[in-house]
């Protein structure tokens, strides 16, 4: 008996056995007109009733998942992504290494490749300091060194640096109940904590939500209060003087204002000074925005054998912030995608439809690549049958989140049991999927992402920590074998995917 059969035969008695369990009262109650018996509810759950794949298309998909467990290719390639090419920022050569790379990579595999031009940001961080030169209780003659990072798209201060007193609120509510002029000609800190307990929930995701708005939107609040720069708690869980970097956002017609993000730590005893009295911070920031650079996003098509014309894309973003390697924001997400043409290779299988290897280009500073296939692709939407991406890591994946029509939950079932020998069995709707394919989403293409552990994630993310030591070569796979089998299934069903 094959793996697959006896995984939904032992779904089917364990849900029995709960069934005879239960109270008699719940067990006896007659269903209703519409409810299947429970004869026929079992008799689903081992044949996932009309499935949308044949025994032999489970069997392959099985044959992926104990493929893609095995297989160091992910690991190899993020490897070389990270320790070979290292950081990624967009319109470095870094960056446009990656793509020859990568590009290479996937020739090399004998899928049809294409470079399709995107212009992206162009911005180079340059130094970053920051020091307290006075505050309550000094030694004469000293100062204290705050540990920080320039946020993405920051302008920058005077080149000697800029002197000013910093006030800090934690929240919006605060800045608005402040006196006015109260940060006019200073140094504005928003001092909102990250949300370790909701982190440790797993739910990473949303602990990052409610502090990443004051690093988009902290600067422009501070620049309309009369700031002369804005420093942002970093968003992220570690407490180790590490700062967060990530992008933030000015609006047309809003003076800029230089911005940065300050450790935790340093948050807090800045924090705690002000609390005692006025504390002066002398702030230099160099970065540079030049003119806007070509780049690419790289596609690779594995072609399908009956329609060739639709596609199932799977993909990662190819660049990443300067600060580490972008190992898990988000080499990762490239590697475990590029794996899937890998392992489609390597056992010789051609699904119906073409699955499209997409490496996405400046997801980091506004998603122009995203943009820029969403304008090349505006008359293809109907053929796109399916999107994936992975940009949550690459921690142990419980399973797969999906946008779409309600109906597509039920059609995916039959996955979730060749996913469960490798815990990734549940299934969970989800608003939207990736920042990249968004736009597909949008569409109504039905879109997909991995459920990945994001309890630690934030700890490293858009930090000098985002290292290759940081991914499980195991927990790599068992991500490769989600994305591997989901764009198989996604590819070769006989009828597309509901949408």
């Amino acid at each position: 008996m094959d793996s697959v059969r006896k995984d939904l035969i032992f779904v089917a008695f364990a849900a029995l056995g709960a069934v005879l369990s239960a109270p008699c009262g719940i067990a006896q109650s007659a269903p209703s007109q519409s409810a299947p018996s429970l004869h026929d509810r079992l008799n689903a759950m081992i044949s996932d009733g009309k499935s949308a794949w044949t025994p032999e298309q489970l069997a392959a998909m099985a044959q992926l998942r104990e493929a893609a467990m095995k297989d160091p290719y992910a690991l190899n390639e993020l490897r070389h992504l990270t320790d070979n090419i290292g950081p990624r920022l967009s319109g470095s050569p870094q960056a446009q290494q990656a793509v020859e790379y990568v590009a290479a990579e996937m020739r090399a595999l004998g899928a049809e490749v294409t470079l399709e031009k995107a212009m992206v940001p162009h911005w180079v961080r340059g130094a970053e300091t920051a020091e307290i030169v006075s505050w309550p209780g000094q030694a004469p003659g000293t100062t204290q060194k705050v540990v920080l990072t320039a946020l993405g798209a920051s302008v920058a201060t005077p080149a000697e640096g800029l002197t000013a007193e910093v006030v800090v609120v934690d929240d919006w509510q605060q800045l608005q109940a402040l006196p006015q002029g109260a940060v006019q000609g200073k140094i504005l800190l928003f001092n909102h904590k990250f949300d370790k307990e909701l982190a440790a929930q797993g739910r990473g995701g949303n602990a990052y939500g409610g502090g990443v708005v004051y690093r988009g939107a902290g600067p422009d609040a501070g620049a309309a209060a009369g700031a002369v720069a804005v420093l942002v708690r970093s968003v992220g869980g570690a407490d180790y003087r590490l700062p967060h970097t990530g992008l933030t956002d000015y609006e047309d017609g809003v003076r800029k204002i230089p911005a940065a993000a300050v450790t935790t730590e340093d948050a807090d005893q800045l924090k705690n000074l002000t609390s005692q009295g006025p504390v002066k911070l002398h702030l230099t920031l160099t970065p540079q925005a030049l003119p806007d650079a070509q780049s690419y996003n790289v596609i690779a098509d594995w072609k399908g054998t009956e329609h060739p014309e639709q596609f199932v894309v799977v993909s990662g973003h190819l660049d990443s912030w300067d600060l580490g390697t972008g190992a898990i924001d988000d080499g990762a997400g490239v590697v475990v995608s590029m794996q899937a043409i890998h392992l489609l290779q390597q056992l010789g299988i051609h699904p119906k439809r073409t699955v499209r290897f997409v490496a996405w280009m400046s997801e980091e500073e506004g998603s122009e690549g995203a943009a820029a296939y969403m304008v090349d692709h505006a008359s293809e939407m109907a053929k796109h049958i399916g999107a994936i991406e992975s940009d949550l890591g690459a921690d142990h994946p419980t399973g797969i989140y999906y946008a779409g029509k309600s109906p597509l939950g039920t059609w995916l079932r039959p996955l979730s049991h060749v996913l469960d020998p490798i815990g990734a069995e549940i299934l969970v709707p989800t608003p939207e999927t990736g920042e990249d394919i968004n736009g597909l989403t949008e569409k109504g293409v039905p879109s997909f992402s991995p459920i990945q552990d994001s309890r630690t994630y934030f700890n490293y993310h858009h930090t000098a920590a985002d290292t290759f030591d940081k991914v499980d070569p195991k927990h790599l796979n068992e991500n490769a074998a989600v994305v591997t089998v989901l764009a198989y299934a996604l590819a070769d069903s006989d009828e597309p995917a509901p949408r």
